[in-house]
């Protein structure tokens, strides 16, 4: 099982998009995936149902979501509920969102504290979400957990993120983009370290702690505006900033980085802003590469269409790849 978290410390960048496009094209492509929003907003929860199909999650008890499966951790009533996981397709399952993820912050930042002194309690607090995706993952024999999560480097975020085999970052041509990479390749590290030292500490070597590898990926360049087959000038500075950015911020190295996104091994895509079909795929609540003419998808639209499906199958396998693993042929 691989497990990959799309984190960006800047919102607004498409990560929730991605995260939805990637999750769907795994599944086209023969791979057992689930996502997993773990972001409180649960926007990626509202790509993927009707809200209709949400009431009905919200109004069940005990809620089947990924709050209310760590519930009984936090709340100190007994261990995680073995996680439900809503079937989205043959391959793709979800763990359903929920707004009151955002109530876990000042326990796990208290667990986090505690881990230093080898409390017991305060590791399992940790080890939550590691352990109920894992838990998801085996129940439905996926081979991929794609984790989406907020824009921020809370208590929250450390504990999800602890739990990630590699991070991918989706970036947009901004000052604020580039600033996100600055905060948070630092963070990343000092989680690590710091998580390497609190193990240690760990009284129960039965507990099945996250292991704080959080490799980075790469980054995807979203949304750029194309004239003439080149980025606009207004996002041309903002992009050839990035591979001395993230090589530096993220990756750690002072090496000399390329001198162009296209060159650069850590870009795994630079995808367009597919303007005309998002607005379709969000009212047919699928993904743009799988709109047809019953969407309004006719004439020139399609030959997009089949533009995007090949955008993020070559996207999907560099990631996959990036991460040690692979895709069916």
């Amino acid at each position: 099982m691989k497990t990959i978290g799309f984190f960006n410390n800047k919102g607004g960048v498409g990560k929730t998009t991605l995260v939805y496009h990637v999750a769907w094209m795994l599944s086209e492509l023969g791979v057992r995936v689930i996502a997993v929003d773990l972001d409180p907003q649960a926007n990626l929860t509202s790509m993927f149902l009707e809200q209709e199909r949400l009431e009905e999650i919200w109004a069940t008890s005990p809620v089947p979501t990924i709050d209310g499966f760590v519930a009984p951790q936090f709340e100190g009533l007994g261990d995680i509920l073995p996680p439900i996981i809503e079937e989205i397709g043959t391959r793709l399952g979800l763990i359903v969102g929920d707004l009151g993820l955002s109530r876990r912050e000042d326990a796990l930042s208290d667990a986090w504290s505690r881990c230093a002194n080898g409390d017991r309690r305060a590791f399992r607090d940790m080890s939550t979400f590691a352990r109920t995706i894992a838990g998801a993952c085996t129940a439905f024999e996926a081979d991929v957990a794609l984790i989406d999560v907020g824009p921020n480097l809370g208590s929250l975020n450390r504990a999800v993120l602890l739990g990630c085999d590699n991070v991918v970052v989706p970036l947009v041509a901004d000052l604020f983009s580039m600033q996100g990479l600055r905060n948070m390749g630092p963070a990343l590290r000092e989680w690590q370290n710091a998580w390497r030292r609190n193990r240690a500490q760990n009284p129960d070597p039965i507990l099945m702690l996250p292991q704080g590898i959080m490799a980075p990926a790469g980054y995807v360049v979203m949304r750029h505006s194309v004239t003439a087959g080149r980025p606009a000038r207004a996002f041309s500075k903002w992009i050839a900033r990035m591979p001395a950015q993230y090589r530096e911020y993220v990756m750690n190295d002072a090496t000399p980085a390329p001198a162009s996104v296209e060159t650069d091994p850590n870009c795994l895509a630079v995808l367009k802003d597919y303007r005309s079909l998002m607005p379709m795929a969000q009212e047919a609540r699928k993904p743009m590469f799988k709109l047809g003419p019953v969407d309004g998808a006719f004439g020139g639209h399609q030959a997009a269409v089949l533009e995007c499906w090949r955008d993020f199958r070559s996207l999907t396998v560099g990631i996959m790849n990036a991460c040690g693993t692979s895709v069916p042929a």
